[in-house]
């Protein structure tokens, strides 16, 4: 992970992520939103910081009607374009949010939560919180977040919490009479470095289904 700079709000912070580089992401949808929700039925999703837009365009290119939700206006022009180019620009929305600050509004039949992790300002608590509310009923949340840093990362870039499986849920604290944990594993993927160490890391994985 790169070196991160002098802490800034949120917003300067991931759009000069963005706008300096040029493709950040593979455009590819991420393979643990695939493994959960390949067998889910489509319907109306809710994509939360969904960068240039590969798991939204994977969602949509399979019936599903996304609301993809960055915070940076580069990447959701970039994502725009990655839906348009799919084919799927009409299955697609996107809207800009400070996500901590506004959310956006309505129910979806999925909500997908993947690595919302930030090194600068990130209310994850209160976001995953407002994510859960926005679950229609008989739908699904689905969180995906890094479990530890890599395991070649010797000395850590900045000071992160990583959350543990059981831990979420406490910290979530949804009735159980209205939801059903139907997955809550941790997953290991192999993970190089920039400099090509070989390595693992761990993800964790939460998949919930609202009454």
């Amino acid at each position: 992970m790169a070196e991160v700079p002098t802490p800034t709000r949120p917003a300067e912070f991931w759009e000069a992520r963005y706008r300096d580089t040029g493709r950040v992401w593979s455009g590819r949808p991420n393979r643990l939103l695939v493994d959960e929700a390949t067998d889910l039925a489509p319907g109306s999703a809710l994509d939360l910081g969904c960068g240039e837009g590969g798991d939204a365009v994977w969602l949509a290119s399979r019936g599903w009607r996304v609301t993809g939700v960055d915070i940076s206006a580069t990447a959701l022009e970039r994502a725009a374009r990655h839906a348009a180019e799919a084919g799927v620009g009409e299955r697609t929305a996107w809207e800009r949010h400070e996500l901590g600050e506004t959310f956006p509004d309505g129910s979806f039949d999925l909500v997908n939560v993947q690595y919302l992790q930030s090194p600068v300002g990130l209310d994850q608590r209160w976001i995953l919180r407002r994510a859960a509310e926005a679950v229609a009923e008989r739908g699904t949340l689905l969180i995906v977040l890094h479990g530890d840093w890599p395991s070649w990362q010797v000395e850590p870039p900045f000071d992160a919490a990583f959350p543990t499986l059981d831990g979420l849920l406490a910290e979530l604290a949804l009735p159980e009479a209205e939801w059903t944990v139907e997955s809550a594993r941790t997953a290991r993927r192999a993970c190089a470095s920039p400099d090509g160490v070989e390595g693992h890391r761990n993800d964790h994985v939460w998949r919930l289904r609202r009454h």
